[in-house]
């Protein structure tokens, strides 16, 4: 008989702890899991789920429009958040049963509940009852970051995007990564007058100079009001502020709803709308202006669910930013605690949680230790048009080896024939050496499904040559990825 209540203790019930317990369940361990919120994380109830849901209904706007072009006699219509939002509820509450039923198929005890290391092998629940384990898996993922300014709680955050009971008529968006990014695109589809300030110098910093420039091209195109090297320097509810003429504020206009005032692992994890502001907010930034906005909703990152959680005094390494230091195992200092997902900080997507979870059940409960792969990993950005990228960019590609860049860009039939004038980019890094594909880039519609398939590709080590050898889809935008026979540049 064990000397502990279970064989794994799993801490955060999102897709990678989720995982890991059910697939530690399925070898014969005695498993339980503890989340303080909702079951599913940041991923179904969140994000990745609710925001593609979001990205649908967005895209419909012009998607009217395109109809008219090919025949159809169809009207415009008022986009209805009320009827959207009530629907996209039912359906994270539908995922959030399965992720339960999961559990419960898989014999793991949960609880509903915050709990926290109180050492090496026990955890302490919310109310006090410590239940110990053999293994603690630690997988509390993250939280959306805020500025150190002040007045900053008037704000929002991606959390409370999806509990907001109407749009507002206009939105601040601080941030220039691909929440932001995605955000923007999503409320500017739904009729939202967006501006985005971000500090850097182009948007999307770390993706490939050429794809990011086109997807700022077409966000502006699209009538996203966009400023660069521009940052908030003070901002206060409009009633405290001297009118100053800014841009849709409207005092009538909704306001997120108090949501559930639900606190992360130490931290405000899950939403804290209810400290948002009622009314329009006064923003005074970098670039001199002083505007109204509706919403502020900050985008400037997420930071590790670490604080509060009792890891420190446990034994566990912090990183500089928050996050659980784990060898390549997810294995922390502290022999019998593992971490996985977005509290480690390495690759924060929810497949490589999924995948950080299986090699750990495979390291601890099979006898097969496994590390995790986190090179060339595809990933997709769903702004609009979309980008998937996998591999190097040409900046990090050149930087390595001499390259070459095989890239076209070109209007697509389908909206080209509606008379729009967006455009796609097709973009392949080759070694001059080895004539491997280092990278590649889409910007496009569907650029997440292209870019999952090119992903096989090239993690196989496909050269230039053998993606030429391949016969073209025709007539398809992907096409381009095995027709472009001469590069456009080495460098």
């Amino acid at each position: 008989m064990s000397d502990f209540d279970y064989d794994l203790f799993v801490i955060g019930g999102g897709s990678g702890g989720v995982r890991a317990a059910r697939v530690a369940a399925a070898t014969g361990a005695k498993v339980a899991l503890a989340e303080e919120y909702r079951m599913g994380g940041t991923c179904v109830i969140r994000g990745c789920v609710p925001k593609k849901l979001m990205v649908f209904a967005s895209e419909y706007r012009e998607v009217f429009s395109d109809a008219r072009s090919y025949g159809w006699d169809v009207e415009d219509g008022d986009f209805n958040w009320p009827k959207f939002s009530d629907r996209l509820n039912s359906e994270l509450d539908r995922l959030e049963q399965v992720y339960r039923t999961l559990l419960g198929n898989s014999d793991v005890e949960i609880f509903d509940t915050r709990a926290k290391l109180a050492d090496a092998h026990t955890v302490e629940l919310a109310d006090g009852t410590k239940k110990t384990a053999k293994h603690i898996l630690v997988a509390t993922g993250g939280y959306p970051a805020r500025p150190n300014l002040p007045n900053a709680e008037l704000g929002i955050t991606s959390n409370d995007i999806f509990k907001m009971k109407q749009l507002p008529k206009s939105i601040l968006i601080i941030g220039g990564g691909y929440i932001a990014c995605e955000f923007a695109c999503i409320l500017n589809g739904l009729g939202v007058d967006v501006t985005l300030y971000y500090r850097g110098a182009q948007i999307l910093r770390g993706f490939d100079e050429e794809a990011r420039g086109l997807i700022a091209d077409m966000m502006r195109e699209k009538g996203i009001d966009i400023h660069v090297g521009t940052n908030i320097v003070e901002m206060a509810a409009a009633e405290d502020r001297p009118e100053h003429g800014g841009r849709g504020a409207g005092s009538d206009a909704a306001m997120g709803a108090p949501a559930e005032d639900a606190k992360g692992i130490g931290e405000t994890r899950v939403s804290d709308t209810a400290k948002a502001a009622k009314g329009p907010i006064w923003v005074k930034s970098t670039n001199g202006k002083e505007l109204v906005f509706d919403h502020v909703m900050f985008a400037t990152g997420r930071d590790p669910s670490t604080h509060g959680l009792g890891l420190e005094e446990a034994g566990v390494e912090i990183g500089r930013r928050g996050e659980i230091v784990v060898d390549d195992y997810s294995q922390t200092k502290v022999p019998s605690i593992y971490a996985i997902g977005d509290v480690t900080k390495r690759v924060e997507l929810t497949p490589v949680a999924i995948r950080e979870g299986m090699a750990f059940v495979e390291t601890v409960f099979k006898g097969n230790p496994t590390k995790v792969d986190h090179e060339l990993i595809p990933s997709a950005i769903f702004t609009q048009p979309e980008m998937g990228t996998v591999g190097l960019s040409e900046e990090d590609a050149r930087d390595q080896e001499p390259v070459e860049v095989y890239c076209t860009s070109f209007r697509p039939m389908q909206t080209a024939f509606a008379g729009r004038s967006d455009r796609v980019l097709m973009k392949l890094i080759v070694s001059q050496k080895t004539r491997v594909v280092l990278g590649c880039h889409i910007v496009s519609p569907h650029a997440g499904e292209m870019i999952q398939l090119a992903g096989v590709a090239i993690k196989m080590g496909a050269t230039k040559e053998q993606f030429d050898a391949t016969c073209a889809v025709h007539p398809t935008i992907s096409e381009e990825l095995v027709t472009m026979r001469d590069p456009v540049r080495t460098a």
